[in-house]
Formats: structure tokens, sequence, C-alpha cells
């Protein structure tokens, strides 16, 4: 499969301010000359991002919206419309992990808040955006699940379920557009970046998760080279791999011996799950 396909395209990326997604997008302006629109929340934190482009700089425009409003999404294709661009690949990035702790614990707000961002954002994403991807010779939809999506953490019941949601929803996608549409799931560990922003680790607590993520660049060049090569399962990090390897192997026993790890820490991180 030739790389050149990425060369020279245009690109919405959600969750562009920083990590994965601004890592990404950095990538496919300075590698392959990509056009991105980023889609963010906090203006001040993108364009700070954007300045360590330099003179690339020029090839990375924004919006300022939440993507888990479906109107907003009409925005986005008004933009588009207006300014007369025509994208060739989504990449739907933006999502977030609630504290470890059992669904009993989880309320009603996080619940509503972690599936509108980490699920339907995707469906608006895609359902608004499709008949102009259908447009270019060679379209793409990327969706950002995880390892918690191939296999469930206790503790985590509403990533899982959003991310599992996520893969169902991105096969579904790749089976009914194929030849079509190139789709593809990626599905990383922990990446360093802050996912776990939520947390509120301790001192004791960051530094074991730090030392367990796989640095950002390196997942960045994972990921690009995934997409690059049209792969439609894009596995990242020694924890995410094991972890979905032995969940397709031994899918009862696999949770249980993460939730028995886990349940036996010390760690303060997985204190409401006890």
């Amino acid at each position: 499969m030739s790389k050149n396909w990425l060369k020279g395209r245009t690109v919405i990326i959600t969750g562009a301010s920083g990590g994965i997604g601004f890592s990404v997008a950095k990538t496919l302006i300075e590698k392959y000359d990509c056009k991105i629109i980023g889609i963010a929340r906090n203006e001040e934190k993108i364009i700070k991002a954007i300045s360590t482009l330099g003179k690339k700089s020029a090839d990375f425009s924004y919006l300022l919206f939440d993507v888990s409003k479906k109107e907003n999404w009409i925005i986005l294709t008004d933009y588009l419309d207006e300014n007369g661009i025509k994208p060739d690949i989504l990449i739907n990035n933006a999502g977030f992990m609630l504290p470890f702790k059992t669904f009993e614990k989880i309320t009603d707000e996080e619940i509503e808040e972690i599936v509108e961002t980490n699920f339907k954002s995707d469906l608006y994403a895609v359902k608004r955006l499709l008949p102009y991807l259908k447009k270019s010779d060679s379209p793409a939809v990327i969706n950002v699940s995880s390892a918690a999506g191939l296999c469930a953490v206790v503790g985590e019941s509403m990533y899982c379920a959003t991310k599992f949601a996520v893969r169902g929803f991105t096969e579904t996608l790749r089976v009914e557009y194929n030849k079509q549409i190139y789709v593809a799931g990626v599905y990383p560990g922990f990446i360093a970046t802050d996912i776990t922003s939520r947390m509120n680790l301790n001192k004791k607590d960051k530094s074991t998760v730090e030392k367990m993520m796989m640095p950002l660049p390196k997942a960045t060049k994972k990921i690009v080279r995934g997409i690059a090569k049209k792969k439609y399962h894009i596995g990242l990090g020694k924890d995410g791999k094991t972890m979905a390897f032995f969940a397709k192997i031994f899918p009862k026993i696999t949770p249980l011996l993460i939730a028995k790890v886990l349940k036996s820490s010390e760690m303060e991180l997985f204190e409401d799950i006890k």
C-alpha cells in the first residue's frame, strides 16, 4: 500500500489542541503536507500548540466548539461550504476517562457527559461529514477507541462502554463502506497524554502510571504509519496489546485477572473499586 495517498490531504481532527490529536496533526503537516482543521474547546491551548509549527502554522486552521453537541457539527459544515473546503479525512480523537470507581458511584451527569463526548460525537461527526468525504478520491474515517474497547476494565465501566461502542461503530462502518471509504480504529493503551487529568493522582501514583505510558512521539509515529498503510486496526502500547491479546484468547478470565491485580494494588488510584 503506497503511503503517498496521504500527501496534501485535508484532515479534520477533534481533540486537536494537545495529546494524540495535535501530535498526529503536526506529523501529518510536517511529513505529508496535509492541511488540518482542528476542533477544540480551549483557544489559548490550541493557539499555543499551533505556534510550535513555525512556518507550517498556516496549514493548521481551527474551530472552537464542543464536539458532543450535535448542532455544532452544522457550524462545521457551514464553514466548509463557505470556504469551499473539501475534506478527505476525519479523525475522531476527542475523549476522556473518568476516575476509577464502580458503576454505582458514577453520577448521571458523568454518564451523560462521557457518552456524549466519547461516542455520540463520533456519530455526529461521521453523519454530517460523510457527504463531504465521499466526494474525495480517497476518503477516510479514523476513530480513536482504546484497548479498553477490546477488554473490560474494572472501575471504568462507562469508559469501556463508550470505547466498545466506538469499536462496534467503526467496524460496522468499515463493512458498510467497504472499498468506498478507508475506515480504521485506533486502540491505544496508556499513552503519555493528559488522559488521566480527571483522576487527581497523588505524586506516587502519578509516577507509577507515567512509567506505564507509551511516549507520545512513539505512539504518534505508529498511528500515522498505520494510517499511511491503511491498516484497519491500529493497536498501541505493550499494555494495550497484551490486554487485547489475552482478552481475545481468554475472554472470560482476562478481565477477572485485571480486576484482581487492580483491586490488590496499593495505589490510591484504585481505592474506589475495592
